[in-house]
């Protein structure tokens, strides 16, 4: 079982930036792929960018389209921990942010981006940027 607890949302103008942080607890966090996903009202959930780990400084990480370029993901495995810096935020960011879990199964360089590869989920974390 892994825990997983969003933060650092809130109201940001265009332009601005935040940086949404994923608390990870429970099973060996450097297992799995952690990704950042987002709800706008009305929508589908969709995937933004996720983040894996695959020993010494081997990271893997993909994004969708719309935020390459603004969007950096990173983790701290010490920390436990999965990071979102968004810049150059835009009004079509505005939506609830979720982190997930996938685990790696052995695989190398999985950078899963679909909602049913991840097994956990948090809570989620508004964040709504103002035009």
């Amino acid at each position: 079982q892994v825990q997983l607890v969003e933060s650092g949302g809130g109201l940001v103008q265009a332009g601005g930036s935040l940086r949404l942080s994923c608390a990870a607890s429970g099973r060996t966090f450097s297992s799995y792929a952690t990704g950042w996903f987002r709800q706008a009202p009305g929508k589908d959930r969709e995937f933004v960018a996720v983040i894996s780990w695959s020993g010494g400084n081997l990271y893997y990480t993909y994004y969708r389209d719309s935020v390459k370029g603004r969007f950096t993901i990173s983790r701290d495995n010490a920390k436990n921990t999965v990071y979102l810096q968004m810049n150059s935020l835009k009004p079509e960011d505005t939506a609830v942010y979720y982190c997930a879990a996938a685990p790696l199964g052995g695989r190398y360089a999985y950078t899963p981006s679909t909602f049913n590869q991840y097994d956990y989920w948090g809570q989620g974390t508004q964040v709504t940027v103002s035009s």
